[in-house]
């Protein structure tokens, strides 16, 4: 047992880890397993005991209870029709500017990422609706398929992310102080995206030819005036007010999420395509995504236990400070570590493996824990569209018609891979983007 020493226990778990993964086995089976063997060879059999309490941290942690109330929030407007409704809105509102119908994919997928929070639901429902559309009238395919995966992959960083509601706990930081610092970055980014669609379609009106006045009166007649307004104000509404009452500090991230389900369950009743069947389907999908999050919240504290106890928390961080590279040199190691391992893996993993790690090491290097951890939140944001395990690109094949080629989508994203670096950079440049919002709600 004594040859056992930390460093050799800390290779062997990520080693087994590894090799667990590309044997095919779900990451938080594989980090139970792991974490449970090498604590109970070097604590023995009393070290079960740590598993068994992971399962009630979990199921008693109030923050993570936001999770299924926020999901369910998302399914209850998706189920009840909203994204269709805002699509219609945003087409006639938007569909007369060259490269028209794009901004208004990219303003619905922005929209949609403030009412799931989820990545995989905000690609498949905005494609779903967008995409038929943007065919029909000759868009190019490549900017279309890039804007929807794109937008989509706002739905992890616009709040109430999903990933925000789990990272806070994780790191030690403010759940409500990052859904405030998510806010301009996401909108910026959102912003840029519309931005180079316009400019582009500008130079090359064939990218994205308007609409015609025919068409838009014909969609005005279908919807009504009245039926524009109630299709985008109450989901904004819902968003902010949610939003609101964390910045204001009359409610917890998880009070909040319990109102904005209360209002979305109204909004369906206002819309009146609320009934049993929708209520069903939008449990069953909530109970399915948050099974695999909370299972694998008790995988990674089991792993993290272990790897704590013999000493593996104290050997990376130092390690990473020893690094010859300066305090900005070792940031822009451990966001380069996030970025390969996002390419790779899901974002909770991620998460529990790597943040445990990195953020003592970015505070002792004397930066700030919200603007770090939006740092981080951006590239792995990032991961959903650079290859080879692109999630947004999946979910949109999932949905589009077989002449769309992986190679193609995978080409589709590079723009705006690039937009999103320049984004980071202005977020790294200028700190405030992200931390004014956190410090005005401290006040």
């Amino acid at each position: 047992m004594s040859l056992l020493t930390p460093e050799i226990t800390i290779v062997l778990m990520f080693l087994l880890v590894v090799v667990g993964i590309v044997l095919g086995y779900y990451l938080a089976f594989v980090l139970t397993t792991v974490g449970l063997f090498f604590g109970v060879i070097l604590f023995g059999d009393r070290y079960v005991g740590v598993l068994i309490n992971s399962i009630f941290s979990t199921m008693t942690n109030n923050v993570l209870l936001a999770i299924p109330l926020f999901i369910l929030m998302g399914n209850i407007m998706q189920h009840t029709g909203a994204g269709d409704r805002i699509f219609s809105s945003l087409y006639v509102l938007f569909g007369r500017l060259r490269g028209g119908l794009l901004i208004a994919t990219n303003a619905l997928a922005t929209i949609f990422a403030t009412v799931t929070g989820v990545v995989g639901a905000s690609v498949v429902t905005v494609g779903t609706l967008s995409l038929p559309a943007l065919m029909e009238r000759k868009y190019d395919r490549k900017m279309s398929a890039g804007v929807i995966c794109a937008g989509g992959g706002l739905g992890v960083l616009i709040p109430p992310s999903i990933l925000i509601v789990v990272y806070g706990p994780v790191a030690g930081v403010s759940v409500g102080s990052l859904f405030m610092a998510a806010i301009v970055p996401g909108l910026l980014l959102s912003l840029v995206y519309a931005v180079y669609v316009f400019v582009r379609c500008l130079l090359n009106p064939e990218l994205g030819p308007p609409i015609s006045v025919e068409d838009r009166k014909k969609e005005i007649e279908r919807v009504g005036i009245s039926g524009l307004v109630f299709a985008i104000v109450p989901p904004v509404l819902i968003v902010m007010a949610v939003l609101g009452t964390i910045f204001f500090g009359v409610a917890t991230p998880t009070e909040a999420a319990a109102v904005g389900v209360l209002a979305a369950l109204l909004l369906g009743l206002g819309y009146r395509t609320l009934s049993i069947k929708k209520i069903s389907e939008s449990l069953t999908s909530t109970l399915r995504t948050t099974c695999m999050i909370l299972t694998m919240t008790v995988g990674a504290v089991t792993f993290i236990s272990t790897f704590a106890s013999v000493g593996g928390d104290t050997v990376v961080k130092n390690l990473v400070l020893n690094m010859p590279f300066g305090p900005w040199g070792i940031l822009f190691f451990m966001l380069l570590t996030i970025t390969i391992l996002a390419m790779l893996l899901d974002w909770i993993g991620i998460v529990y493996l790597v943040v445990p790690l990195f953020t003592p090491v970015a505070m002792e290097l004397g930066f700030d824990p919200v603007w770090y951890a939006m740092l981080v939140i951006l590239f792995l944001q990032l991961g959903y569209l650079t290859p080879p395990f692109a999630l947004s690109v999946f979910y949109f094949k999932a949905i589009a018609p077989p002449d769309f080629l992986m190679m193609d989508l995978y080409k589709s994203v590079m723009p705006f891979i690039a937009l999103q670096l320049v984004v980071f950079l202005l977020v790294i440049l200028f700190p405030q983007l992200v931390l004014w919002l956190p410090q005005l709600m401290a006040r």
